[in-house]
């Protein structure tokens, strides 16, 4: 996985100012992908290593990390701040958009806002750089329709919603995306490719437009709104087609 001219320039900056000054250096928030062709880059580095964190294992959207190889370094080096966005939604509820929204929409950045969990009628907890923390509370006043209050929570207080998922087992021709991806997603293999076509899937969070490519076992397919499907076991039958064992996380 390569990375793009602006992130790998941000990069070496931040790996630059890590070996001048002998400290850690932390990003802003970064997507998956980018979070990912960072920690590759930095892997084949003998004298810098990273730290990715989100605020906790599984969050898609990290800071990262990076410092000389003989500095310590944990998730604990990765300055966080968890916010509470409290508000009634029974008669009005709000999705991870109109949450990310009402931030963006106060003047701030993406690249400041982590991982939004939405908590149904009781609002949703959001993950954001601390430096923040406090004009947030201050100018997020309204999610949709409905007035809110945002303050800031102890790490403790995080509520991490569990993913529904279904499991399925598929017989196929082939290890295609198109294939496994319509089955994994209940959509038919038409309009599966057409999403993949236009960019809108990914594999392991790289974007993928060949409906053609194959799949292997622990790979993972994401559909923005759509959840993700990851490829469990794969055995040959008897007739030469391919049994295979996704879950669906929605």
């Amino acid at each position: 996985m390569g990375l793009e001219p602006e992130l790998r320039a941000r990069l070496e900056d931040w790996l630059d100012r890590a070996e001048r000054t002998w400290q850690v250096v932390v990003s802003d928030m970064l997507s998956p992908p980018e979070a990912l062709a960072v920690q590759v880059y930095c892997q084949r580095l003998s004298t810098m290593q990273c730290c990715a964190w989100g605020g906790y294992p599984q969050a898609e959207r990290v800071r990262v990390a990076v410092a000389p190889a003989d500095l310590p370094l944990s998730p604990r080096d990765v300055p966080l701040t968890l916010l509470n966005v409290a508000g009634n939604f029974l008669f009005d509820p709000a999705s991870h958009r109109d949450f990310l929204g009402a931030m963006v929409g106060s003047g701030l950045v993406r690249e400041k806002v982590g991982d939004i969990l939405v908590l149904g009628e009781r609002g949703a907890q959001a993950i954001v750089l601390p430096e923040l923390a406090e004009f947030l509370c201050t100018q997020v006043t309204q999610v949709r329709s409905v007035p809110v209050t945002v303050s800031v929570l102890d790490w403790a207080e995080l509520r991490v919603p569990e993913p529904r998922t279904k499991n399925l087992t598929t017989v196929e021709a082939s290890l295609r995306l198109d294939a496994l991806g319509s089955a994994g997603f209940s959509l038919s293999r038409a309009k599966m490719a057409d999403w993949i076509k236009q960019g809108e899937v990914r594999v392991n969070w790289q974007t993928i437009t060949q409906p053609s490519y194959a799949l292997k076992s622990g790979d993972a397919i994401v559909i923005r709104g759509k959840g993700r499907v990851v490829v469990g076991e794969i055995n040959l039958t008897k007739k030469d087609r391919y049994r295979v064992d996704l879950t669906r996380f929605s």
